[in-house]
């Protein structure tokens, strides 16, 4: 058997496609008769598998091709409604998994698996019918006429016409222009209950559904007078037990030899099994097989109706709700009593709020939305969002476990006129992630300035990396000045973002997003390999300043293997001696350092290099431990700086300070190591900073941090703006 060409990616030589048209040939000869040989019906059936698998992976989906498929099925007289029933069947079951390539199934798989399963009924049916139609028509039309013509034709014709009226499996009815029944064939009565004998006596404006017996009364009414030869249309009609029935009707006009309507022929074909088959198809395509809630298909659906419907001034509500924790119920306890617990926080939810209108579904895992129905403002939102916390709130009882569950809910409420469904959905998402960061069991509004600072906060993020590749960072150096004579002794390099958009950019923007993103190690090695660079050439053109270059490590570089590596190899690259390099950590990155961290400081100190605890006595610091660090400098924390004044009595807050001040500078002293204060920022702090020994100050009192020629200049003692 030759492998079928395949231009929509499906691999038609693949065992799958070729079993599973093997498996359809088979069953096809097996449920009726067939007018090919095996290989004939294979290779048939092989081009119809590749079709719909196609049509399962077309990027833009239509269920045409499955509806070409089943009336391909009756074109190669494949007409037994069996042959039908396996093929919708196995279409649902079968071919997905056995067909399709598993890594690159579209995501709404179960919707265009429906879609193509109602397609194939229909297109089988309607080819079925048609071809029933077009030749009981035809041999209709042409008893009628030969009656009129020739005795001989006539008896002819009835005789064709009398097999096929009766032993027609589609319902075949002739009725006066009146609407009085004239004659039926058994599929009529039967579909609709009765006998032939009582529709015979029967007028077809009273099996009329109510619904439809205006319109059907008046598309009559133009069929009889003359203004249509056929018509076709899906008619409800009333059995004789009172059930309904659906049915596809087809009523053609036959004349006289002068063109006045003489009979109508009707063909009816009961519909109603179709019908509910593609009902239970969507409805399967639109709610959770688990919880029975609708799905995000249905949601989206529902929800796009409303902004189709709503007016200037309606307001619409969502909100978005995650269970806290629900990763531990299934890792503990396993997947089938996480289910279990779902299907009842469904219940809740669904229990809590339905009777209010509010539409529940199930997004997927253990998030659902609640669409607010009629809401007037952003109290009614929340206060679905209170009952469906209290909801999921009381504990449930999943088998022998006794489960307390919580859940977070993002809460949008605005006019519709003001968002779109994406948008909408987008806020939802976005506060259902502030409420979780907030902590369990609780609800947040949605703050269209806090998303907005998000925003701009991910942009930043977002580009990072290509400024770092782009050289839009810079290195700007604040002094270090000597308490006692006012010399400078050293710069920080505090690193600046030049961003092509909103300017210079401090690092309190971007700095914390460079430690969360793990950018911080290559910002930090470049900012390291500038500094030493500018401070080189300070050195070059003033060797008896002995500039020192302080740089800030982040914890995360602190915590590299390589970093001594790379310190090395940026004062090997630039040629600055180490001792004028200074590393400045967190006391919290240094206090309680060990293993690899505390030799990679041992090793750092004995390149050469300073070490300086940044920001000291903000954390919580181990004085036994740090006494056993190889540490040079403490830089004072400006918090303490600051509450250093010029006034003030023994009682005042700056007294406090000060005292905590001299004694951190005395602990530092015993412990020989030289302290500066940072955030000096007038001279009476540098005044009472050098009363208590304090041995180096920064801050803006000394200058603010500038560009790399700004301290070349004042090294030269050039004034600089």
């Amino acid at each position: 058997m030759s492998a079928v060409p395949d231009p929509g990616g499906t691999d038609a030589s693949r065992p799958g496609a070729q079993g599973y048209a093997a498996d359809w040939a088979r069953a096809v000869r097996r449920l009726g008769f067939v007018p090919m040989s095996t290989d004939e019906t294979e290779r048939l059936l092989l081009a119809h598998t590749v079709r719909l698998a196609q049509a399962l992976l077309a990027e833009e989906f239509s269920a045409a091709p499955a509806e070409e498929v089943g009336r391909a099925l009756v074109e190669a007289h494949l007409t037994e409604p069996r042959i039908l029933d396996w093929s919708v069947r196995a279409l649902g079951e079968q071919l997905p998994q056995r067909v399709l390539p598993p890594d690159d199934l579209p995501p709404d798989l179960p919707v265009r698996v429906a879609a193509l399963q109602g397609g194939l009924a229909a297109g089988f049916g309607r080819a079925l019918r048609d071809r029933t139609f077009s030749q009981q028509e035809r041999i209709a039309r042409s008893a009628w006429q030969a009656r009129d013509s020739v005795e001989r034709a006539l008896r002819d014709s009835e005789a064709r016409f009398r097999a096929v009226f009766t032993g027609a499996v589609i319902g075949i009815g002739i009725a006066g222009i009146d609407g009085q029944i004239i004659d039926v064939n058994q599929s009529f009565a039967d579909m609709l209950g009765y006998t032939p004998e009582e529709l015979r006596q029967t007028n077809v404006a009273s099996l009329f559904h109510p619904d439809d017996a205006a319109g059907m009364w008046e598309m009559y009414q133009e069929l009889i007078e003359g203004k249509h030869d056929s018509v076709r249309v899906e008619k409800r009609y009333y059995r004789k037990d009172g059930s309904v029935v659906l049915t596809d009707l087809a009523v053609s006009l036959i004349r006289h030899d002068d063109g006045r309507p003489r009979f109508t022929v009707a063909m009816i074909e009961d519909i109603t099994q179709r019908y509910e088959l593609q009902q239970r198809l969507r409805f399967q395509a639109l709610h959770d097989p688990l919880t029975g809630l609708p799905n995000r298909t249905l949601f989206f659906e529902k929800l796009g109706q409303v902004f189709a419907d709503a007016g200037p001034e309606q307001r619409i509500g969502v909100c978005f709700l995650d269970l806290d924790g629900f990763k531990a119920v299934n890792d503990s306890l396993g997947h089938d009593l996480g289910d279990r617990l779902l299907v009842t926080i469904a219940r809740r939810l669904s229990d809590c709020v339905i009777g209010q209108g509010h539409l529940v579904a199930r997004m997927g895992g253990d998030e659902f939305v609640i669409l607010v129905n009629g809401g007037e403002g952003i109290d009614d939102a929340v206060g679905v969002a209170e009952l469906a916390l209290a909801a999921v709130a009381a504990p449930v009882l999943v088998g022998d476990h006794q489960l307390a569950v919580s859940a977070s809910v993002g809460v949008v409420e605005c006019p519709a006129s003001e968002t779109s469904v994406s948008e909408l959905m987008k806020a939802a998402d976005t506060t259902l992630y502030w409420a979780k960061a907030e902590g369990r069991g609780r609800w947040a509004v949605y703050d269209p300035e806090r998303s907005a600072a998000d925003i701009a906060r991910s942009a930043l993020a977002a580009g990072l990396p290509a400024a770092l590749d782009r050289g839009e960072f810079v290195v700007h150096y604040q002094p270090i000045v000597s308490l006692l004579d006012g010399s400078m002794l050293a710069v920080e390099a505090l690193v600046r973002w030049a961003h092509p958009e909103r300017g210079l950019v401090g690092p309190d923007r971007f700095i914390g997003l460079a430690e969360e993103t793990g950018l911080i190690v290559r910002l930090g090695e470049w900012v390291l390999r500038q500094a030493c660079r500018d401070a080189r050439a300070w050195h070059r053109e003033f060797p008896e300043a002995k500039l020192v270059v302080s740089v800030n490590l982040a914890a995360r570089q602190a915590d590299d293997p390589a970093i001594v590596d790379t310190v090395a190899s940026a004062l090997s690259r630039s040629g600055l001696p180490a001792e004028l390099l200074q590393l400045e950590l967190t006391e919290s990155a240094v206090m309680g350092t060990a293993g690899e961290p505390l030799r990679s400081l041992y090793r750092l100190a004995d390149l050469g290099v300073r070490l300086a605890i940044d920001d000291f006595g903000t954390g919580y610091s181990n004085l036994a431990y740090l006494r056993r660090l190889p540490i040079h400098c403490l830089k004072l924390a400006g918090p303490f700086v600051e509450g250093i004044r010029g006034d003030g009595g023994d009682s005042s807050p700056d007294h406090r300070d000060e005292r905590i001040v001299d004694a951190l500078v005395r602990l530092a002293h015993a412990l020989e190591l030289s302290v500066t204060a940072e955030a000096v920022e007038t001279g009476e702090q540098a005044e009472r900073l050098r009363a208590l020994r304090c041995d180096t100050g920064q801050g803006r009192w000394f200058g603010p941090p500038a560009p790399a020629d700004q301290i070349t200049a004042r090294l030269r003692g050039e004034t600089t703006e």
